[in-house]
């Protein structure tokens, strides 16, 4: 029990479901970056970059946007970049905002080259190493309020039977299932302070959102009175690793 009470303690202060840049793909860019006087062609330099690392960056205006980024502006992360400079360094800050605008990606960048364009440049290509390429999971679905975090599989259930057992087993591995609130519960090895992966509710009833171990992303659902992962390929493909009740 005492074990059992430290992993949900360590779930609870680590294990949030924070998105990552690189499960974005869509991007958008200040028309100006307010900290700077001029541009100093940082705006032309980023976007490209961003491009290069698979990225697709918006327009500003939102009416020339995809479907999926304009019917839920939770789909599109924001990008901006901040003078740091100090007297004898130029300096810059690349931050990248969720739509509720919490950061969830901070990248600073210094230059000892003194002249002001080229050295926010050159500050902003050592940025560049700290951001990630594009890897975008499931897009989420449209949402009339445009805060919607809630992501719509690609999955068809047949069954949704809420499963009522705390130990499940695929023939391999036997977890147990800790609900760690109303919206978020894990599968665990008994006493290991790493969740085997940690589920999140979505808007679909009992499909969730699931992040495993190794840090990727996919779904999982009820199934049954089980619970299905649908695990990540090499080949890009998922298969379906199905926990049976115990």
């Amino acid at each position: 029990m005492k074990k059992l009470s430290m992993l949900m303690l360590t779930v609870c202060s680590t294990v949030i479901f924070a998105q990552k840049v690189s499960d974005y793909k869509y991007v958008t860019v200040p028309e100006k970056f307010e900290t700077f006087k001029e541009d100093y062609g940082l705006e032309n330099f980023f976007t490209k970059a961003l491009a290069g690392k698979k990225y697709i960056v918006l327009p500003v205006i939102k009416d020339k946007w995809p479907a999926e980024a304009k019917s839920n502006f939770c789909n599109v992360v924001s990008a901006d970049i901040l003078n740091d400079k100090s007297l004898f360094k130029n300096k810059v800050i690349v931050q990248f905002k969720d739509c509720n605008n919490n950061i969830i990606l901070e990248a600073k960048g210094v230059s000892n080259i003194k002249e002001l364009e080229e050295g926010v440049q050159d500050a902003l290509k050592q940025t560049l190493i700290k951001i990630p390429m594009s890897n975008p999971v499931a897009l989420l679905p449209a949402s009339t309020s445009g805060q919607n975090t809630s992501p719509e599989p690609a999955v068809s259930v047949a069954s949704t039977t809420t499963p009522e057992a705390n130990s499940y087993s695929n023939g391999k591995l036997d977890l147990q299932k800790i609900q760690i609130d109303s919206n978020q519960f894990i599968l665990a090895k008994a006493g290991s302070s790493v969740p085997f992966a940690v589920f999140k509710t979505t808007s679909k009833n009992a499909v969730f959102l699931v992040k495993l171990a190794d840090g990727n992303s996919t779904i999982g659902y009820f199934e049954n009175g089980s619970i299905v992962i649908d695990l990540p390929q090499a080949d890009g493909r998922f298969s379906k690793e199905v926990f049976v009740a115990k």
